[in-house]
């Protein structure tokens, strides 16, 4: 028994040491192939640049050579009466030209004239009692004087003739509120312009404040178009536009850029922009469509995502890479205009040349960057 237990100790014994080393063995044997890499890197390995998302600065004007807009008014509102009432008559129809003060509509006048009747007799009835206190009063006076009647009826004749003069003002008020409202029951132009909608008819009731009619002012035209973002780039506040009517090309005026509206068309992401026109040709009627061509003056300019700016104290910057170094710098810009999501840069950048858009914070001049990912 002591041989057979002395010999099962040597046999795990023996297991052991096999196992101890081959494990030692699997442990060096990668051990050798990788002395030379540290060998040639000087130590550790050190980690590839990372990749930027960065664009490219792109030389933009207006992509196509003309767009079409249409002739508006800059002023169109909605017309209505300031009290409620019945049409009587509406002499204009859906597209007439009027003139400042010309009759659009009026209401019936039989309930108005009837106010204003009993109005005029209220002031004539309050002139006369004032009247006559007014005279009571100098009787009263008189006989204080002569020592004739007493102070108190004089002071009852004064309360009298004071009763009568708030009474007679009160009803001049009525009167004035009569007229207005009389004056008021007839709808005229504020201003030169064209019917461009009717919402009631003759005898129709109406409610106080309730549009009547839509007045379009051709005093002052505008030409809207819609633009993109690159295009709107483009244009700076006042600059000078040449548009032509469509139906007749050699009929020209000129516009400039006046406002552009905050938000784009949801389906079409466009912007809608106003052209004021410049003293344009009668034939420029509301609705009419024209070309709209940029003017000469336009240069052509670099334009770059607004995420690449990054703003400062001291101006704006973008961080520029130099390629095929792959090293980035930071750059002065200066920005002449924005539209949308993009920025008119006018000097320190060309075209062609690489911005870094995203992580913009976390760069320091003269890194090494990777390779552009494109966003």
């Amino acid at each position: 028994m002591k041989w057979h237990r002395a010999a099962a100790e040597r046999c795990r014994a023996a297991i052991v040491a096999g196992t101890l080393a081959a494990i030692a063995v699997g442990v060096a044997a990668p051990a050798s192939p990788a002395a030379p890499a540290e060998t040639a890197s000087g130590g550790a390995s050190a980690g590839a640049p990372r990749p930027v998302v960065s664009a490219i600065a792109a030389r933009q004007g207006w992509r196509a050579a003309n767009y079409v807009g249409t002739v508006a008014a800059r002023v169109e509102t909605d017309l209505g009466f300031p009290l409620a009432g019945t049409i009587a008559a509406r002499p204009v129809e859906l597209g007439q030209q009027v003139a400042p003060g010309q009759e659009l509509a009026r209401l019936d006048p039989e309930t108005l004239d009837t106010r204003l009747r009993k109005a005029r007799a209220d002031v004539s009835m309050a002139e006369q009692q004032y009247r006559s206190a007014r005279d009571a009063l100098e009787r009263e006076r008189k006989l204080v004087v002569q020592r004739v009647d007493s102070q108190r009826r004089f002071e009852h004749a004064a309360r009298a003739l004071a009763d009568a003069d708030a009474a007679l003002r009160q009803a001049r008020a009525a009167l004035k509120q009569a007229e207005d409202l009389r004056r008021q029951s007839v709808l005229r132009a504020p201003w030169a312009g064209t019917i461009t909608r009717l919402m009631v008819h003759a005898g129709e009731t109406v409610a106080q404040g309730q549009p009547v009619l839509r007045l379009a002012g051709t005093d002052e035209r505008e030409v809207i178009v819609d633009l993109g973002e690159a295009d709107m780039a483009a244009l700076r506040k006042g600059a000078a536009l040449e548009v032509s009517l469509l139906a007749l090309p050699g009929l020209k005026a000129r516009a400039r850029f006046r406002s552009v509206d905050p938000v784009a068309n949801r389906t079409v992401r466009l912007y809608r922009v106003h052209l004021a026109l410049d003293q344009p040709p009668a034939a420029f009627r509301l609705g009419a469509l024209v070309h709209v061509r940029p003017p000469q003056e336009v240069a052509r300019f670099a334009s770059i995502p607004a995420a690449a700016v990054l703003a400062g104290d001291d101006g704006s910057f973008v961080w520029v890479v130099e390629r095929p170094a792959g090293v980035v710098h930071r750059r002065r810009i200066r920005i002449s205009g924005r539209a949308g999501g993009l920025v008119r840069v006018s000097q320190g950048l060309a075209a062609g040349e690489e911005v870094v858009i995203r992580g913009i914070h976390s760069l320091r001049d003269g890194q090494h960057v990777g390779r552009r990912v494109a966003p």
